[in-house]
């Protein structure tokens, strides 16, 4: 798998703070989350591959291109969604896509027409001739995704796409983004707080926090793997209990007075759960098991920085 983006040392300072430290990764999936709690560096990560920011040691690069040396290259491969609005409220949808497009390098008959086609594309095409002053915010973050893919990206980038949306724009929003994953015209990099939404779109994800990669996972291999995850509440004296449990090689980890969360490797006989509290006298009162989630992957990387 090639790689879309790679990170190499890649660091970032304001004054005398260190925003990015360090950041070493190669990602080359179809549809990569980047998540972080906040002041992590995702929207200074992004401000830098765009180029508004200056790294201070490392690079990055996107389809082999170096941030620092390539940035025209770049910017003409990259569509960017922003997190907050950047509209001229006095002008029409078609008007400000198709400005957009000429200021991303296409001739103006190419870009009116293009405009024209996008905004059909995410379903604003009955309200292209309104102002964007008067849009609602749903189809202001529609009209946020038509600038972004107007000249033909190779890369999207999205930041918080369904923020504030209601349910059934989120699902829309949701679904034009399974549409450009699909169609393998584009690769998606998506920034959002909303886990589900990473889970649902992503094959990769990389999680940051205090300007340091903290974890990276390739979700489709995980998938693929179907690691189990059990609940466990006990009742009892469950001294050794997550011991003996780790000496079957599960990885186990204590959520609590008498709670405790395993992954159970490949083969494991959930009798041996039921065989090792009978050995300890321990009252099982709860057993829930399920698959892993992006939840318990982001919880856990938050908990062990």
């Amino acid at each position: 798998m090639s790689a879309v983006i790679e990170l190499d040392g890649l660091g970032v300072r304001f004054g005398n703070r260190d925003i990015l430290k360090d950041l070493r990764v190669s990602l080359g999936g179809r549809t990569i989350g980047l998540l972080g709690p906040n002041g992590a560096g995702k929207s200074t990560l992004i401000q830098t591959l765009l180029g508004f920011v200056p790294s201070i040691s490392g690079t990055a690069r996107i389809f082999g291109h170096d941030i620092r040396t390539e940035q025209p290259k770049i910017r003409t491969l990259i569509g960017y969604m922003p997190e907050n609005d950047s509209f001229i409220a006095n002008m029409s949808a078609v008007s400000f896509i198709r400005m957009m497009g000429e200021l991303s390098g296409l001739p103006s008959e190419a870009a009116l027409e293009r405009a024209h086609e996008v905004l059909f594309y995410v379903g604003l095409g009955e309200a292209r001739y309104r102002m964007l002053g008067t849009y609602s915010l749903g189809m202001k973050q529609l009209a946020k995704l038509a600038q972004a893919i107007v000249h033909g990206p190779k890369l999207l980038i999205l930041d918080e796409p369904t923020n504030g949306l209601d349910p059934p724009a989120r699902a829309r929003m949701i679904r034009l983004i399974h549409e450009m994953k699909d169609s393998g015209e584009m690769h998606l990099v998506l920034c959002s707080h909303l886990l589900r939404d990473v889970e649902e779109t992503c094959e990769e994800v990389l999680i940051l926090k205090a300007g340091r990669i903290v974890h990276y996972s390739n979700l489709e291999e995980e998938r693929r793997a179907n690691k189990r995850f059990v609940e466990i509440e006990t009742f009892g004296d469950d001294a050794g209990f997550a011991e003996a449990l780790s000496g079957l090689g599960c990885e186990t980890a204590t959520a609590g007075v008498g709670r405790l969360k395993a992954v159970l490797p490949v083969g494991f006989e959930m009798r041996e759960i039921y065989r090792l509290a009978s050995e300890r006298d321990l009252q099982l009162r709860r057993l829930n098991y399920r698959r892993d989630t992006l939840e318990d992957i982001f919880l856990k990387a938050m908990a062990e920085v």
